[in-house]
């Protein structure tokens, strides 16, 4: 899949693409699966970075994490089946949280879909108790920052 010809100052911007089976009655993307893009876009670039689940494990502990929190704003639908991109950066990075931003873009970067907030919660397995981020972790989230 072709990069998305986005430039940002901060942060990322990941490649997706909306699908057929994503799309309401009208044509436009279902506001459901917003979500799924960002949760897709944040999951193709941790893994990217040795941080994923795979064969039913998790292949560093940063990965067992909850989902907080969950904000979004519809800014403009997307009409149809293509490409976009997904800008994230991370706002603010503590000892068991990250606060990331997104915005889901054109794939040329001149329409914003829509824009919000996700907060991840690192969390220890056996307790289910937050719990600080490794090293490893921090490295790369500073990248987001």
């Amino acid at each position: 899949m072709p990069q998305p010809e986005t430039t940002v100052e901060r942060g990322i911007v990941e490649p997706g693409y909306t699908h057929f089976d994503e799309l309401d009655s009208m044509g436009f993307v279902h506001n459901s699966r917003y979500m799924v893009l960002v949760e897709r876009a944040l999951t193709t670039f941790w893994a990217r970075q040795g941080f994923a689940f795979t064969d039913g494990k998790y292949t560093q502990p940063d990965v067992f994490l909850a989902v907080a929190e969950f904000s979004i704003s519809y800014r403009a639908p997307i009409r149809g089946t293509g490409e976009i991109g997904i800008h994230l950066w991370m706002d603010k990075l503590s000892d068991s949280s990250a606060v990331y931003g997104f915005r889901v873009l054109s794939a040329d970067g001149g329409v914003v879909h829509a824009e919000g907030r996700r907060v991840h919660i690192r969390l220890d397995p056996k307790t289910l108790r937050p719990t600080a981020w490794s090293d490893a972790f921090n490295d790369v989230a500073k990248t987001l920052l």
